[in-house]
């Protein structure tokens, strides 16, 4: 696998230079791969290979970030480094592997090839190597078109929201919102979302009755930025409101993420995570989107064949 430090003369080329090229990329895992053939120096179509990668966002508020790497060492330096929102880090060096790429289409899920299983992908990562020798680094530009798709699945929300100040739960639905709380008459706990005293007025079998003790001027972190209490309001059956205003200003759009347990549709999933690609200030909202990060956007691989293989050729007989 390579190391770091040559990798990095082609990070700062190929941002400044590359962006928009028209290479497209993608990546496919393998297992047991055939004996290779010395005299073949550059990768062909029907090749299978072994690469390490460094995937980079080329367009988009994250310009220049890195989403995803076959690295170790790229995937714990941030410094060099940068991470984009939805990076995931996996863990210890063995979590760090060379990637398996089958050179050419697959058009299954799990199709196998002269007996060696491969995954499906975004079409163009096996594009881009054709022509490239071994044990040399190479930077591949891929466009929107040939990588990972856009769906419609954003929703738009108010940036001022209200919560009451009493709820009665279900008691599963209790559970659910606060794991490891008792319910039980006149305890007080913390809310684990907005920070703020919660006491429980009542709780049966069946259900929990609680008080949310916010304050204005509390802040809660339901999400990864700040929700201010701007008012706690008391209506004529004593129920009262809480008002919220999500601290969110137009410069942060593209450069917040979060996430929501029940998610939403997208691509034929369903999403949990989501990136606000919006604030609007002047009709008071904002749009979590919940495509991925990489969705819609150039991408740029650092890449480098460490392994090449061609195909095994069973021969025929003739009949």
């Amino acid at each position: 696998m390579a190391n770091e430090p040559s990798y990095l003369p082609f990070v700062v080329l190929v941002v400044v230079v590359l962006v928009g090229a028209g290479v497209g990329t993608g990546y496919l895992y393998y297992r047991n791969l055939p004996p290779s053939t010395p005299s073949q120096t550059v990768v062909q179509i029907g090749d299978n290979v072994t690469v390490s990668y460094i995937g980079i966002l080329g367009s988009g508020p994250e310009q220049g970030k890195v989403f995803d790497t076959s690295v170790y060492t790229v995937a714990t330096n941030n410094a060099t480094w940068p991470k984009a929102l939805q990076f995931g880090f996996r863990g210890g060096p063995s979590t760090y592997t060379l990637l398996g790429v089958h050179v050419g289409s697959i058009t299954t899920a799990n199709e196998t090839l002269n007996n060696y299983s491969f995954s499906s992908v975004v079409p163009g990562f096996w594009q881009g190597l054709v022509g490239l020798p071994t044990n040399v680094s190479h930077a591949i530009v891929v466009p929107p078109s040939l990588g990972y798709a856009a769906y419609p699945c954003s929703v738009v929300l108010p940036l001022q929201f209200q919560i009451p100040v009493l709820q009665t739960l279900a008691g599963t639905a209790f559970q659910a919102a606060y794991p490891g709380v008792l319910a039980t008459t006149g305890t007080t706990f913390t809310d684990p979302h907005y920070g703020w005293s919660v006491q429980i007025l009542s709780a049966n079998a069946t259900s929990v009755t609680l008080e949310n003790l916010a304050q204005v001027g509390d802040v809660g972190h339901p999400s990864s930025w700040g929700v201010l209490v701007t008012n706690v309001s008391a209506s004529a059956n004593g129920t009262g409101e809480i008002t919220l205003v999500n601290q969110l200003s137009a410069s942060q759009a593209g450069h917040v993420a979060g996430t929501n347990s029940p998610g939403v549709s997208c691509g034929g999933a369903t999403s949990t995570r989501y990136i606000v690609s919006s604030v609007d200030p002047v009709t008071g909202t904002y749009t979590e989107d919940y495509n991925q990060e990489v969705g819609g956007q150039t991408l740029i691989f650092i890449v480098k064949v460490v392994e090449l293989f061609t195909p095994v050729v069973v021969p025929t007989t003739a009949a």
